[in-house]
């Protein structure tokens, strides 16, 4: 009777008292995340800066020695070369990676989650006679052939860092869902529905109390393609 509607009291107290230090602790984990990826952002964008500065630098004394107003073939690619591998290095403190191949470069897009490394994406281009893609691996409902024609052929970088912001919220809303399924399937009522990009989730649970039980209805939508987390909720009980 009364004692047990106090253990039960107790109990569901104390599971709340749990489940907001997690919480507190996700959020100051998320906290450092973000910290730690506006700190690698900034370097980036310094490392452009000095990159482009040099290239604009070496471009002007190539150029200096021939003819002013036409560098020469041979000059022109020492500098796409080297433009290629200072590239190169500059994406792998963002989490892409790659090297020159014969018939142009290799990329390798790794992906993660609240620092959980997840999946890679390989991406081959070709740069003769203009720049294209050769092969991939990108699930097919990533929009890449949208991407590609909006910056592949004026803004590379752009190309690959929109890329990955898309690959990375994909791999981040399918972990969620994962996490979802594998650790709250006992409180769930049937199985998670989701589609093939993760950007919809829908599940049920019932919350009871006392001798009634009731019955929810979530849905989750990912409105941004590049966020992992979701713009809109619905929440509905019958």
């Amino acid at each position: 009777g009364v004692f047990a509607h106090l253990e039960l009291l107790e109990a569901r107290a104390y599971e709340a008292a749990v489940k907001q230090e997690e919480m507190e602790q996700q959020e100051e984990k998320l906290a450092r995340l973000k910290a730690r990826v506006q700190e690698l952002r900034l370097q980036r964008d310094k490392l452009r800066a000095k990159v482009d500065l040099q290239q604009k630098e070496q471009l002007g004394k190539e150029g200096a020695v021939s003819n002013p107003a036409q560098p020469s073939a041979r000059a022109v690619l020492e500098w796409k070369i080297k433009s290629l591998k200072a590239m190169l290095q500059i994406f792998y403190l963002t989490g892409i990676s790659g090297k020159l191949s014969k018939r142009g470069v290799c990329f390798c897009i790794s992906t993660a989650y609240e620092g959980t490394y997840l999946d890679s994406y390989h991406l081959d281009l070709l740069t003769k006679p203009e720049v294209q893609i050769y092969r991939h691996s990108v699930p097919i409902f990533i929009p890449l052939q949208q991407i590609a024609k909006k910056y592949l052929q004026t803004d590379i970088r752009r190309f690959l860092s929109v890329l990955s912001d898309h690959l990375n919220a994909y791999v981040g809303r399918r972990y969620q869902a994962d996490q979802l399924q594998e650790h709250f399937s006992g409180r769930m009522k049937g199985a998670l529905q989701r589609n093939s990009l993760c950007n919809l989730l829908v599940f049920n649970y019932n919350v009871s109390s006392e001798s009634k039980t009731f019955p929810f209805n979530v849905r989750l939508v990912y409105g941004d393609p590049c966020c992992s987390l979701p713009t809109k909720v619905v929440i509905s009980c019958t």
